[in-house]
């Protein structure tokens, strides 16, 4: 297996009505400076226009970015699409400004990790490096 095959594939969105990404730009440079393949997907996706996306794409990892306040809308959507498709194994994580009382509704829902804003840079990195791990080999 030559070392492209053992590299983190993340795709990074931005679901709905949504327009602020700088910080999610942040995100996908610093998973790409830790040597991850990142491909971002920009603004105004719909939960289906990023399932199919992480699924043509091969990746381990959704990562969504919600400022929205809609994220017990759309993460439940991207699990329950993942699953529909056989794609289970990609794991979701969100971030952004999310209610501490629902991280515990979201974890349950199938969301992997859960980061919010202020998350220093290295942090983000093992938690996605951590949550591909647990996942194991596909």
């Amino acid at each position: 297996m030559d070392a492209s095959q053992d590299r983190i594939r993340v795709i990074i969105a931005k679901v709905g009505l949504d327009g602020h990404d700088r910080g999610v730009k942040i995100v996908a440079r610093t998973l790409r400076d830790a040597g991850m393949d990142v491909i971002y997907t920009g603004l105004h996706r719909t939960p289906e226009e990023v399932v199919d996306a992480a699924i043509q794409e091969d990746v381990d990892v959704i990562g969504v970015s919600i400022l929205s306040g809609a994220h017990m809308t759309v993460f439940p959507r991207l699990v329950e699409l993942l699953r529909s498709k056989g794609a289970d194994d990609i794991r979701v994580i969100g971030g952004g400004v999310i209610p501490d009382d629902d991280l515990p509704k979201l974890a349950a829902l199938g969301v992997s990790e859960v980061l919010l804003q202020d998350t220093p840079p290295e942090t983000i990195v093992a938690a996605v490096r951590r949550v591909v791990a647990e996942r194991g080999a596909r």
